[in-house]
């Protein structure tokens, strides 16, 4: 038994659109462009193969991934959704570097603070301070507060 209204796949390939038709679902006839897009890049048969080897509650998932990634190869032959994924991948790097900089601020803005406070602290009980002098940490491990803030901020 035939569907009444073939579905947009069905429809383009000139064929009676079957009560069981696995394309319908993901292709209606209200978008035949979406079906003719993907059928550029796929194929009939790759596509119908494809959603037919997918548990049912995937097919519409597998269907939208193929027509976002058929109408980005239309769009752009060469790369297609590559293009996409390079640039995103770019705008990660650039987020991730524009992070470590700022963390080298604050670690620079928190070192100048500790010497700040330092520094005070030296004045109310009157020990000199002179600003290359190192700093004594009370593990023991010396830190010259100007040379980490600038590694922290030259080498994230």
């Amino acid at each position: 038994m035939s569907n009444p209204t073939r579905c947009a796949a069905c429809r383009f390939l000139r064929r009676r659109c079957p009560q069981d038709c696995v394309l319908a679902p993901y292709f209606p006839s209200s978008n035949p462009e979406r079906f003719s897009c993907v059928h550029r890049i796929f194929g009939a048969s790759n596509i119908t193969t494809m959603l037919e080897q997918l548990p049912v509650h995937l097919r519409e998932a597998a269907a939208d991934s193929m027509f976002y990634e058929a109408s980005l190869r239309v769009e752009d032959p060469i790369y297609g959704c590559v293009r996409i994924i390079s640039q995103l991948q770019h705008h990660i790097l650039e987020a991730q570097s524009e992070l470590l900089k700022t963390n080298g601020q604050i670690a620079s803005n928190l070192a100048q603070h500790q010497l700040h406070q330092q520094q005070q602290q030296n004045a109310v009980h009157g020990v000199s301070y002179h600003q290359d002098q190192q700093i004594s940490e009370p593990s023991g491990l010396s830190l010259d507060m100007q040379a980490f803030a600038n590694d922290c901020y030259l080498h994230p």
